[in-house]
């Protein structure tokens, strides 16, 4: 049954685009060779669509605890561009968030209910079919805002065609037949890619994020129609075809394994790294940002706005591309992913080490210590979990025969298994501990050997992370019932094991009450990790308190920087 264009709407519309990256990942990482042929093309875009997707689902469920109406178009489609844009993973993933954001600014003033009959259209074109046309040309014009030097011939072009394609569709047509035909305009102008970029036409094979952006214009179309028609992206596929030499006939789609492979066209002299970091930086810092990573690097996407933006470059010195943003503002889940074609095709390729360590973290400092013991990072915020694709891509990040994934939360224990699942699939060694939270890991990558034997190091780790109590000091967001009693929102919770322990009014009274708690039962070290409200005057106080009244117990204080609790407390 057709949908209206409404948040029902956009949520299915996040589910089937999923379901089609999902079926199509594979086949567009292998024909990946723009702008570097690191092959996951396809990969990135499911991950910030498993973003966005996740971001309407809270939306709903928000809505659903708390008893109100259900989300707005407005809320729905401002979710899914939010999701998509703490979530965008490579260039793709960042145009595709820039994308879904431009199409935000016009579809957020719901459009009301679409008559069916066309009147609306006719009507000063203001029903939903020409809302939703103006949104596409309005998403399509905004990739070109964000990428420094926009090329032809890739998922810019394919944008601008489906909103050509959409808007001769509006007169007398609704909201189905503008969406598909936004889809059939991708479509042909997809073919077409390979006569309009010269290194897709050598390979034989279309723009990579052009294929993603018809996958998910499909989506969007089944999702109003409510009928599956746009199998694969609606794109036609064959293998080994060969590009069209006169830059006229459109090429098709080399995907099985023994075609183009992604480390065939890497470039020689490309950047060495791939650096991507959230950023919260005024729209004037922003601009300078913009200026100085041209200068550094290539393939620049910086996406977003209201003091939040997604930043993409590829450079040879990562260090200089991260101190920019920490000039501009507060630059945050950083990711720096290292180009194994373009340093095989210096002579320089990487050798995969034999062991690493993938660890989730919540918050800068701890991301810094993490790394600095050797762990590939996952850094996460509150209330944004990592899904199980970038816990996947963190562990193929490592460059490791084998990988200790400590997940460092109890509600990610699914989330990491089956992550640790994917990866072995692709022969990689992969043992979770089950850490549930940081200081736990902490515990267990102190004493992490790589020269031990694997199954020694992860026996030595689970033992020390097993033998580390955790508490924790948060504040309540609301009036509930906990094993302490019943808490006021504002009040100050200290969380032993995961269970209210302790209810308080004041930080510093809490916290030595949990730790005494905590130290009752003995311990030789307390770990503590400050939060980002939580002043350094009080971690010395604490300090003083367990040096004073427990003579045989040292302490260590960390700045983690997570805005998910006050504090994270340690006791081994």
């Amino acid at each position: 049954m057709p949908h209206t264009l409404d948040a029902a709407a956009v949520r299915a519309w996040c589910e089937l685009s999923l379901e089609a990256l999902g079926r199509d990942r594979e086949r567009i990482d292998a024909i990946n060779v723009y702008p570097v042929a690191d092959g996951d093309t396809g990969t990135n875009l499911y991950l910030t669509v498993e973003s966005a997707a996740r971001a309407v689902d809270a939306a709903f469920d928000g809505h659903a605890a708390s008893g109100t109406a259900p989300p707005g178009l407005a809320d729905a489609i401002g979710a899914m561009a939010h999701g998509a844009l703490i979530g965008a993973r490579g260039n793709s993933g960042t145009i595709l968030a820039q994308l879904l954001r431009g199409m935000t600014e016009v579809l957020a003033p719901d459009p009301g209910p679409d008559p069916g009959d066309g009147t609306a259209e006719r009507d000063g074109g203001h029903g939903p079919a020409a809302v939703l046309a103006r949104a596409l040309r309005r998403a399509a014009a905004s990739t070109y805002e964000a990428v420094a030097h926009p090329v032809e011939g890739t998922v810019l072009t394919v944008a601008t065609a489906a909103a050509e394609a959409a808007e001769g569709a509006v007169p007398g047509g609704d909201v189905v037949a503008v969406a598909r035909a936004a889809h059939e305009g991708a479509r042909k102008a997809l073919e077409a890619t390979p006569g309009q970029l010269a290194v897709l036409g050598r390979a034989g094979v279309v723009d990579a994020g052009g294929w993603g952006l018809v996958a998910v214009l499909g989506a969007l179309a089944d999702a109003l129609s409510g009928e599956r028609t746009a199998a694969a992206g609606g794109v036609r596929i064959a293998v080994g075809a060969p590009a069209s030499r006169g830059g006229t006939e459109p090429a098709t789609v080399v995907t099985e394994a023994g075609g183009c492979g992604p480390d065939e066209h890497a470039a020689a002299d490309g950047p060495a790294f791939e650096v991507i970091y959230l950023l919260e930086a005024g729209d004037e810092a922003v601009a300078r940002l913009r200026a100085r990573l041209d200068g550094l690097g290539d393939s620049l996407v910086v996406v977003g706005g209201g003091g939040l933006w997604n930043v993409h470059v590829h450079v040879d010195d990562a260090g200089a591309a991260v101190e920019a943003g920490i000039e501009a503002g507060r630059p945050y889940r950083i990711r720096i992913t290292h180009f194994a074609g373009a340093g095989a095709a210096r002579g320089a390729a990487p050798e995969r080490a034999e062991r690493a360590v993938v660890a989730v973290v919540p918050g800068d400092g701890l991301a810094g210590l993490c790394a600095a013991a050797g762990a590939t990072v996952v850094s996460v915020r509150a209330g944004e979990p990592p899904a199980s694709g970038e816990l996947v891509q963190a562990i193929r990040q490592a460059h490791a025969r084998e990988v200790v994934l400590l997940p460092n939360d109890a509600d990610l224990r699914h989330t990491a298994a089956a992550a640790a699942g994917q990866a072995r699939t692709e022969g990689v060694r992969v043992a979770v501990i089950p850490t549930r939270a940081a200081v736990q890991g902490i515990a267990a990558l102190a004493v992490h050997e790589s020269g031990r034997t694997f199954d020694e190091d992860v026996v030595a780790m689970t033992s020390a992370a097993g033998a580390t109590r955790y508490g924790e000091l948060t504040v309540a967001e609301r009036q509930s019932w906990t094993m302490a009693g019943v808490c006021q929102a504002g009040d100050v919770l200290g969380l032993v094991e995961g269970d209210v322990a302790v209810i308080g009014t004041d930080p510093a009274a809490t916290a030595l009450d949990v730790l005494d708690r905590m130290l009752s039962a003995g311990g030789e070290m307390v770990t503590l990790v400050r939060g980002e409200g939580f002043p350094e005057t009080l971690a010395d106080r604490l300090e003083r308190h367990v040096r004073e009244r427990y003579l045989a117990v040292d302490t260590v204080v960390y700045a983690g920087g997570q805005q998910s609790s006050l504090l994270l407390i340690g006791v081994e």
